[in-house]
């Protein structure tokens, strides 16, 4: 099997140093267990999905840390919400760095014990699938921004070579059937799923929760509870509207994104990369790959994203605007392969209205020309990293 460096390898042992504990979250397949055996080689390892260890734990909570009580990884650590008032005890009483490591694919159930429990003794991270980064490294990056965006990110699909059409289907039952009932008490999963789909098919676009509720035929109540599910398990994400107005009416509602194309490809019933060529909704789903790339760079970092989208009423919009320190850069995203002079009109509007510069704004599309422009730069998806470089 074909292991591919992941970019947050070398922030999880710097932090290993120094916390008495680490906790990496992601989701389902993202690679949590295999970065960590790979990163921590002398830890033992413990499974809590195994329902064996689940009963050891529960029945003798004491008696099983004293057998697991120091440099071991937990994985799936949510199975079992108890098990984090122990490691504070056992971290307290001998408060060496690296001691646990903790591992599970829902962030917010992780997140609440955490706060509870583990505050100030932890670090948290969050593995998201690959990136363009690290599949181009690993010389698997797919040549076309269709193939790449039907085949999506996730590991299993490049180092074990899966098929997308077989990994996604049995990738959506598993995490419906076992994440889902997790997080929420959901009585129709059939009702979820579809509610999952129409998601997909507004990738990109404001999150209107009225909307989403009446085509799924559920309260809007309901559909906000749901879009927390699909937060929680790492299928989506909101990217904000920029705080400031500029003096300008600007939208307050989020944007709704998937944090992986193959599996938004799959909700979409897309069978082959060919069709996402002459799909209708082509550009947003190669808006979804780059502002999720964008994503994958902060987490991978080990920061907060500083991801945001500006649109005011008159039309006028930033497809996304990546604050890093006291770096700001502004991006526009264009599916098409033939540069054309109007993709840098937004920008020539926000550069007038923000007072931002042309050397910190970029055009981000699918065509070989690149270099710099009179209203900024234009760069070719695969080469990314010179807008990553920026905030060097």
């Amino acid at each position: 099997m074909k292991y591919i460096n992941r970019l947050i390898t070398d922030k999880i042992k710097d932090l290993s140093r120094s916390f008495p504990v680490i906790t990496l979250t992601g989701p389902r397949q993202s690679g949590k267990t295999t970065l960590l055996k790979k990163v921590f080689p002398g830890y033992r390892y413990v499974n809590m999905e195994d329902p064996e260890q689940r009963i050891l734990f529960t029945a003798d909570p004491r008696g099983f840390f004293r057998n697991y009580n120091d440099h071991v990884v937990f994985d799936e650590v949510q199975r079992v919400p108890d098990i984090f008032s122990y490691i504070q005890l056992y971290t307290d009483e001998k408060p060496e760095p690296g001691k646990f490591i903790l591992s599970g694919s829902q962030s917010f159930l992780l997140s609440e014990k955490i706060s509870q429990s583990l505050a100030g003794r932890t670090a948290v991270l969050s593995l998201l699938p690959l990136s363009i980064n690290e599949l181009d490294d690993s010389g698997s990056l797919p040549a076309d921004f269709e193939e790449v965006a039907y085949t999506g990110f996730y590991p299993a699909l490049y180092s074990e070579a899966m098929k997308a059409a077989d990994f996604y289907p049995a990738y959506l039952q598993t995490y419906v059937e076992r994440d889902i009932r997790l997080i929420r008490n959901i009585g129709n999963l059939d009702d979820f799923v579809r509610f999952t789909k129409l998601c997909a098919g507004r990738t990109g676009q404001l999150l209107n929760l009225s909307s989403l509720a009446s085509d799924c035929g559920i309260s809007v109540n309901t559909a906000k509870e749901w879009i927390s599910a699909l937060q929680a398990s790492y299928v989506i994400f909101l990217l904000q509207p920029y705080y400031k107005n500029f003096n300008k009416r600007i939208v307050k509602m989020p944007k709704l994104y998937f944090f992986d194309n193959g599996l938004l490809s799959s909700l979409l019933g897309i069978d082959n990369a060919q069709q996402i060529a002459v799909h209708y909704i082509k550009g947003q789903l190669f808006e979804n790959l780059i502002i999720s790339e964008f994503y994958k760079w902060f987490t991978n970092a080990g920061k907060k994203p500083g991801l945001y989208f500006w649109r005011e009423n008159h039309g006028n919009e930033i497809d996304c605007i990546v604050e890093w320190g006291n770096k700001r850069l502004s991006v526009e995203i264009k599916a098409g392969y033939s540069y054309n002079a109007e993709y840098f009109s937004h920008l020539i509007t926000w550069q007038k209205y923000s007072g931002a510069k042309p050397d910190d704004s970029f055009v981000v599309y699918s065509g070989d020309f690149e270099g710099e422009m009179e209203n900024g730069r234009l760069v070719n998806w695969k080469n990314m990293n010179v807008i990553r470089e920026e905030f060097s």
